[in-house]
């Protein structure tokens, strides 16, 4: 879908990576710029083959001299846009800033991945997906009741309201430039993007369905949504929340004329429905309850682990998951006509430095590009 469209992107870690790597599995040719050697977060050396890089093309540069520089300089002259999420004013430190990059191609777009954003008494400090959310007031209603507030494993900062929020933009700002000819400064912050993705709840706030006090709005207090232990201490979860799906609920649990659950909003009652449900959902097993409410239109699903997700019918049927290297990953999304995009292999660290440099060296900067 993205064929054509040529991106370079100075490797960081997160956020960055992962939306160079979305518009990789659609279709764009990204050159990924590497440093020769890097650390992880405990320290330990990174390995040279890192999924989040499918599909994309590896060079090694060192940005902190002048050839590392040049390379940048001379791979964007042909690319449509780059990333980068350092903090703001590294890349201007390097000579690799907005004003010197658009002057060498003035249609591309720059894309700045950062938590904080670009401005702000804060776009200097240091932070993590879990201090992003904190701060946008996203994190403020996950968790339960009674205990702090937790951050989502899918890294709700970084992915949602970071790396999607930059690809949309990038893909904004090549489809201004190709109809203006001006390229264009993408700021992406992570906390600007998780506020944004609020926009659904402040909706309820609105209704009375967000409250301030944690367990008590629709999403974590009511009976009808919430997640219930089963007998074998597997989970499942239950979405009834439109008046059709509620009252088939309580057919399929025998709950029907049951006075308690005659009135779904009524929330003076959630406590003791939700009791209730509690007490007989633990009376079954998962299957067991997989087996009676599965494809109905409840709205009900098990809680899967990824390794279960992977192996659940309607995953499979669908190719969700693969497995690669030894790695369960999944597949890209979404998905065109119908059918799977099929992701890009994982290069080996620098793997392409030859191969660009060569042709930079020569002059032939159309010829980096395969595309």
């Amino acid at each position: 879908m993205l064929s054509g469209i040529k991106i370079v992107e100075i490797c960081g870690i997160g956020p960055g990576p992962f939306c160079a790597m979305h518009l990789a599995d659609l279709g764009a040719e990204v050159i990924a710029v590497e440093r020769a050697a890097s650390t992880s977060i405990t320290g330990e050396a990174n390995a040279d083959k890192n999924p989040i890089n499918r599909g994309k093309r590896s060079v090694t540069a060192d940005l902190k001299t002048a050839e590392g520089r040049e390379t940048v300089l001379k791979l964007i002259e042909g690319a449509d846009a780059l990333i980068e999420g350092m903090r703001p004013g590294v890349m201007e430190r390097l000579g690799l800033g907005p004003d010197v990059l658009l002057a060498r191609n003035p249609k591309l777009v720059f894309g700045r991945m950062t938590g904080w954003g670009q401005s702000g008494p804060m776009a200097q400090a240091a932070g993590h997906d879990n201090n992003y959310v904190s701060l946008s007031g996203a994190m403020y209603h996950c968790g339960t009741a009674g205990e702090a507030p937790s951050s989502p494993i899918t890294l709700l900062g970084d992915i949602g309201g970071g790396a999607l929020y930059l690809a949309v933009g990038i893909l904004a700002g090549i489809l201004n430039a190709r109809a203006t000819g001006k390229g264009t400064v993408v700021d992406a912050a992570i906390v600007d993007g998780s506020a944004h993705m609020m926009g659904l709840m402040l909706g309820l706030a609105k209704k009375g369905l967000l409250s301030e006090q944690r367990g008590k709005s629709v999403h974590d207090g009511s009976h009808f949504y919430a997640t219930y232990r089963c007998a074998d201490g597997r989970y499942v979860s239950v979405g009834s929340m439109e008046p059709q799906f509620y009252a088939l609920l309580l057919e399929k649990l025998g709950l029907k004329d049951d006075p308690l659950f005659a009135k779904q909003w009524d929330k003076s009652r959630w406590e003791e429905q939700r009791a209730a449900l509690a007490k007989i959902f633990a009376g079954r097993t998962r299957a067991e309850w997989c087996d009676l409410l599965e494809g109905t239109d409840v709205c009900f699903a098990p809680v899967n682990s990824q390794q279960e997700a992977a192996r659940h019918p309607h995953m499979v049927e669908r190719g969700v998951y693969f497995e690669r290297d030894g790695m369960l990953q999944a597949s890209p999304a979404p998905r065109f006509d119908g059918k799977v995009v099929a992701p890009g292999e994982v290069p080996t660290r620098g793997q392409d430095t030859a191969e660009v440099m060569a042709a930079l060296e020569a002059g032939n900067i159309a010829g980096v590009w395969r595309s």
